[in-house]
């Protein structure tokens, strides 16, 4: 899948494209999610994931997510970003969309983890769970 949008962007979901150097240097270094994040684990991820969306402008690497499944009833949306000086010009909704809407998932159960652009997520149906929801995190954290 390739998709023009104005101003010169393109979202684009095959793997092989994109810079995992890029993409590396974002998530470990100016995402509060995944800071320091080792460049392997970056390409692993990307290797691993169901389905990944660039978002590209003159070829180079503005934004980003990333999808991962159980093939059957819920999906996990993850790493999603555009770097700041492209924000506000609606490209974050055009990622998301991309991902969720028009991919082979749009018919599941979408869940993320989110501190921030909640406004964005509830376009697309996403709210609080009306329940508590746990994490278990990796015993080498659990133990610090």
């Amino acid at each position: 899948m390739r998709r023009q949008l104005e101003g010169g962007f393109e979202l684009d979901d095959d793997p092989q494209r994109v810079d995992l150097d890029e993409l590396h240097r974002f998530l470990s270094a100016e995402s509060y999610w995944a800071k320091g994040r080792r460049r392997e684990t970056v390409e692993h991820l990307v290797r691993v994931s169901q389905r990944v969306v660039g978002l590209y402008r003159g070829g180079r690497l503005v934004g980003f997510c990333r999808a991962v499944t159980d093939g059957v009833t819920v999906v996990y949306l993850a790493d999603v970003y555009v770097l700041p000086e492209f924000r506000g010009r609606g490209l974050g909704v055009e990622l998301v969309r991309e991902m969720i809407e028009n991919g082979p998932y749009s018919d599941r159960k979408w869940i993320l983890h989110t501190e921030d652009a909640h406004s964005l997520y509830e376009k697309f149906g996403f709210a609080a769970p009306n329940y508590k929801v746990l994490e278990r995190l990796p015993q080498a954290a659990v133990h610090e």
